[in-house]
């Protein structure tokens, strides 16, 4: 499970700031308790995170944070090799001086069938690692796996500390096969160290990116394989079908081809038969909606983290507030999935019709000051009360990441002048 995430100088986002999936308080719609303890007491963590905000105010590049972070764990051994001296990062562009600094990235962790905490990050420039750490906290003590820190001057070796038993792999076999451009957890993933390759594992198999903007085929090709693939390709159709009739979008069945053949949607006809339609002729909302099975029960199914940039993207309000419950219910989501989404819809927030699938703790703003930087804090910063229905609140702008204009702002500046 993820429970926090350090990001800086990625793109929008200048500053250090913290994503935490730690509740800060237990309520069972929308925090799971876990065995992790602190000070003696149970861990929440959330199950469900929603991202709001204006317009470019930096949500979608918090996801790409967490992306790269996975790219860069899966690919910095082999792919960073073919640019020798050259770290692929993209620091904070509107002020010259952010090219100098570093670029940081940190997870938090809960791993194992007898969970341990770990802690992993490292920092960029745009030629090499200048830092990275991995820490875990086995009964609540830090055990230092490595420390790594750049050589000092050009031409020395990065300096590696390993504190203790707690990592027994091969440290000098390693650190020799490490360049100044690769991440050590990749080397050691690569060359099948079992501690390392099992948090390298957690990038490659439990960080899933679901982009809803890409095209028709990216979109519907997870799902698409969902239903021919494995072991089980009946159950999965099954599933599948199950969530696109209980979305009544008068889908009946579906009809995989197989070696190349097309994808095609039954419906009912007026004569109580059916009528198989090609899916490029479905609604973008059943497309949408379809395109997005694939990567959700992917997720369910693996106890994954799954990201969705633009979760509302053709989808009715409704379903949306349905996909945030699936993860907080413990009957659909019993090997503790986590959902990270952006969305502009304040719906969630409400408690008149969808009785507010998103309380105050799993709500982030996302805004973008005056300098183009991008500001990331917790609903709960501002404070809002207990009863209080926060959609208006939020659509009125209290608690920010709402655009700055007033009504008719826009047809006015389409006015001819007088």
């Amino acid at each position: 499970m993820l429970l926090r995430f350090r990001v800086a100088n990625h793109r929008s986002i200048r500053d250090e700031h913290v994503l935490s999936l730690i509740g800060t308080g237990f309520t069972e719609e929308t925090a799971r308790e876990t065995p992790l303890t602190a000070g003696g007491s149970p861990i929440a963590v959330l199950p469900a995170l929603g991202i709001l905000g204006a317009n470019a105010s930096g949500k979608s590049n918090l996801l790409s944070a967490l992306r790269f972070m996975r790219a860069a764990v899966r690919d910095s051994f082999a792919d960073w090799a073919k640019a020798p001296g050259k770290v692929p990062r993209e620091p904070f562009v509107l002020d010259p001086a952010c090219g100098e600094e570093t670029t940081l990235f940190e997870v938090g962790l809960l791993l194992g069938h007898d969970p341990v905490r770990y802690t992993y990050g490292f920092e960029l420039s745009d030629h090499r690692v200048e830092a990275e750490w991995l820490h875990a906290y086995p009964h609540g003590k830090r055990k230092v796996w490595f420390d790594r820190e750049a050589a000092r001057g050009d031409g020395g070796d990065d300096e590696f500390v390993f504190q203790g038993t707690g990592f027994k792999g091969r440290r000098a076999d390693l650190v020799a096969l490490t360049r100044p451009n690769a991440l050590f957890l990749s080397v050691g993933a690569t060359f099948n160290d079992p501690q390392l390759a099992a948090v390298h594992r957690w990038f490659v198999d439990n960080l899933r990116l679901a982009a809803p903007g890409t095209g028709i085929s990216a979109r519907t090709d997870r799902t698409r394989r969902l239903l021919t693939e494995g072991n089980r390709p009946g159950y999965h159709q099954d599933r599948v079908e199950r969530l696109l009739s209980v979305a009544e979008l008068g889908v009946t069945g579906i009809d995989v081809g197989h070696e190349g053949g097309g994808l095609k949607l039954r419906h009912l006809a007026p004569d109580g038969g059916e009528v198989a339609m090609d899916f490029s002729e479905e609604s973008a909302g059943t497309q949408a909606w379809f395109g997005l099975l694939g990567y959700l029960l992917t997720a369910l199914d693996t106890g994954a983290v799954l990201l969705v940039d633009d979760l509302d993207s053709g989808l009715h309000p409704t379903l949306v507030a349905e996909v945030v419950r699936i993860f907080q219910d413990l009957d659909s989501n019993p090997r503790g999935a986590q959902l990270i989404f952006t969305t502009h819809d304040a719906t969630l927030l409400g408690n008149a019709v969808l009785d507010r699938p998103l309380a105050p703790e799993q709500t982030w703003i996302a805004t973008k000051c005056r300098s183009g930087e991008t500001e990331l804090y917790a609903l709960t910063d501002a404070k809002p009360r207990q009863e209080e229905n926060l959609e208006p609140g939020y659509l009125r702008g209290r608690y920010g990441g709402t655009p700055r204009i007033a009504a008719g702002q826009v047809a006015h500046e389409l006015r001819e002048p007088s």
